[in-house]
This record gives C-alpha cells, sequence and structure tokens, in this order.
C-alpha cells in the first residue's frame, strides 16, 4: 500500500468516518454491515489530513499533470477539492484553482447577466478538469456534475475538458435492482458501478482505497474501528460480514 492509502485507512478509523453496525441501510434502500460518513471529517485538522492524502496520491500517481481546476460535487466534495488544492500548494507548491458547483443557480451579483451554476469561477474556456469526491457507490453524483458542467460550458461558450474522476474510497460494489414497485431487491446484483460510468463517460477513475483493502488493513495493523458504538479492533465476525456482504454485492 501507499503511504496515502495508509494513512486515508488509519484516518477513516480515527474519525468514525467508517464504522459499523446493525440495521444500516443505504441511500437506494438496500442493507449494508457498514457506512462511511466523510462529514464526520469536521475538524480542521482532520479535513486537513484529508486534502494531504488526496495532494499526496495525485502527485505519486502523476495526475497532477493531467488538469487545471479540481471540481468538487456539493456538498461533502467542496470541502475535499478546496482541502486537497490547498495542500498542494502548502505541501507540494503546485497552485491549482478549485470549483464546486450549486445546488440552485445564482442570478445576482456577477452572475446577473448570465446563471452560475458553479462558485468561485475556477473554470475557463479550454480547463481540463479532475473531479475529487469523496466515497464511489452508484456514482450518480458524478454523473449529474458532469451535465452540470456541460450546462454551463453552454451558458457561457466555452469548451470544459473533464479529465477523470478521483475519490477517496470505493465501496467496490455494485448498484440496486429494483423490482416493479421500485423497492430494491435484496440478494441481487446490479452494474458494476465505476466500470459503467468509466464505459459511458470515457473518463478514467481512480480512487485512493478500495473498502476491502481497508478493512484487511484494519484488522492486520490492529488499529481500533467504531463497531456498535464502541471503538474496538475488528472482530472475526466483523471481517467476515463484510466478506459475505461483498460476496453478495460486491463487483
Amino acid at each position: 500500500m501507499r503511504s496515502s492509502q495508509r494513512d486515508l485507512a488509519r484516518l477513516l478509523a480515527e474519525s468514525g468516518a467508517l464504522f459499523f453496525a446493525e440495521g444500516l441501510s443505504l441511500k437506494d434502500g438496500r442493507p449494508t454491515p457498514y457506512f462511511v460518513n466523510f462529514g464526520l471529517f469536521r475538524s480542521g485538522r482532520l479535513i486537513a489530513e484529508l486534502g494531504r492524502i488526496m495532494a499526496d496520491f495525485l502527485k505519486e500517481t502523476a495526475t497532477i499533470n493531467d488538469f487545471d481546476v479540481l471540481v468538487g460535487p456539493s456538498y461533502k466534495g467542496s470541502a475535499l477539492a478546496v482541502a486537497t488544492a490547498e495542500a498542494l500548494w502548502l505541501n507540494h507548491q503546485i497552485d491549482k484553482s478549485f470549483d464546486y458547483d450549486r445546488k440552485e443557480a445564482k442570478n445576482h451579483g456577477e452572475a446577473s447577466h448570465s446563471e452560475a451554476l458553479f462558485v468561485t469561477g475556477a473554470l475557463f474556456d479550454g480547463a481540463r478538469i479532475l473531479i475529487i469526491d469523496d466515497v464511489a457507490t452508484t456514482m450518480a453524483t458524478k454523473f449529474d456534475l458532469l451535465g452540470q458542467l456541460t450546462a454551463q460550458a453552454i451558458k457561457n461558450g466555452h469548451s470544459y475538458y473533464p479529465a477523470g474522476v478521483t475519490m477517496f474510497l470505493d465501496r467496490q460494489q455494485t448498484t440496486a435492482v429494483y423490482d416493479g414497485d421500485g423497492h430494491p431487491e435484496v440478494g441481487v446484483k446490479g452494474q458494476d458501478a465505476v466500470k459503467n460510468f468509466k464505459m459511458k463517460t470515457g473518463l478514467e477513475v481512480q480512487t485512493i482505497l478500495g473498502i476491502r483493502e481497508t478493512v484487511e488493513y484494519l484488522a492486520q495493523e490492529k488499529i481500533p474501528v467504531q463497531q456498535s458504538g464502541q471503538m474496538a479492533v475488528l472482530t472475526e465476525d466483523t471481517v467476515q460480514d463484510l466478506i459475505a456482504y461483498l460476496e453478495l454485492y460486491g463487483v
């Protein structure tokens, strides 16, 4: 594992962003034995550490040469784009711009004559854009952001060039399959979300770490993780629950 990967696994555990509990469910309605909430990186130190980890990863993989602007989908991706841009400058003296989308277009102030779908105005004609986000599950947020970038480019008469997507963690699972009533079918695998995104968009997708590698590392190093509200070394039952879950829904 790269140092950035080890650091991310430890930070996910330390912050409580990665946790295991009974009765959890995903946004699509399927059950899950664990959850990852990047909203829990809510202190200056924690968000700075996340930015450093992503900046180091981009430098290690040479992705740093492929883009001009970091764009993070709101809301969590917004903070991640800012933290990464700041860490690139402070730690590597590489100055990259950042931007993030609005939930509602702005039509006043500097946007009085043309609605602004993005906040900072960093996007320029010909910009190469790297999308930064927290977790890969269905990739729906990334599809939506590409649509907003296209809309903004058309409004401004610009051409933007998405260079790819880089995320902190991949859940390494398939999308949900729904029955005729719109309920998720338990135990049925859908599409490989990341593979489907790459096929439809032609973009490269990178993740710093997958959930399998994360749990294997934390268990091997005996690093405490939140389980049922308590911080403790991962039990064999918890690890086996994850393995069974990925056999059921994993890619």
